[in-house]
């Protein structure tokens, strides 16, 4: 599950380099307030439309393509929890709640991982056909670690291949990169 972090990681910094609004989106899921736990691993992200704006200006020049990716984007917020005895239950109950939530108000489960102990669940909520508006990823790896994921924003899966190539995030690299334009 270190490649999930790496994920994670890799997800939370694509979002330093994007743009737009602040305004509340149907995409936009409140995953509640986390707690440290004294001696369990706590990380937390909140990347808002403003420090999103910010990157993109620097980015528009250095990095056309990668500033095109990610100027759609709203918000991004990354959470991972270390589990103990203290939270575990209560970390177990909120991915359950937060998943259910999430098929109640129509948002489409696209991978549902169940490996040993680990428990992963993606979700996407989309506007139209070639858009995804929100992201969503829950993660239990085992009885250690807990992974909160939600992006806002406009999401093309077909350019995220170019910021896997040109920032070496492995697991964006193998998606389908749009196709080339001719211009003849």
């Amino acid at each position: 599950m270190k490649n999930l972090l790496r994920v994670s990681a890799a997800i939370a910094a694509v979002g330093l380099m994007t743009t737009l609004s602040a305004s509340a989106a149907p995409s936009d899921i409140d995953l509640g307030k986390f707690t440290p736990t004294p001696g369990a691993q706590f990380v937390e992200v909140n990347i808002n439309s403003n420090l999103i704006a910010m990157v993109t200006n620097f980015a528009k020049k250095a990095e056309p393509e990668v500033a095109e990716v990610l100027q759609g984007l709203k918000s991004i917020r990354v959470n991972v929890l270390g589990l103990n005895e203290e939270n575990r239950a209560e970390v177990q109950e909120k991915i359950s709640s937060l998943r259910s939530q999430l098929e109640k108000g129509g948002w489409d489960r696209v991978v549902s991982v169940l490996d040993k102990a680990d428990d992963v669940g993606v979700y996407i909520k989309t506007k139209g056909a070639d858009v995804v508006e929100g992201l969503v990823v829950t993660v239990l790896s085992g009885n250690n670690e807990a992974v909160f994921v939600n992006i806002v924003g406009d999401i093309r899966p077909d350019r995220l291949a170019t910021v896997g190539e040109r920032f070496n995030i492995e697991p964006l690299k193998h998606l389908p990169k749009p196709a080339a334009k001719n211009d003849e």
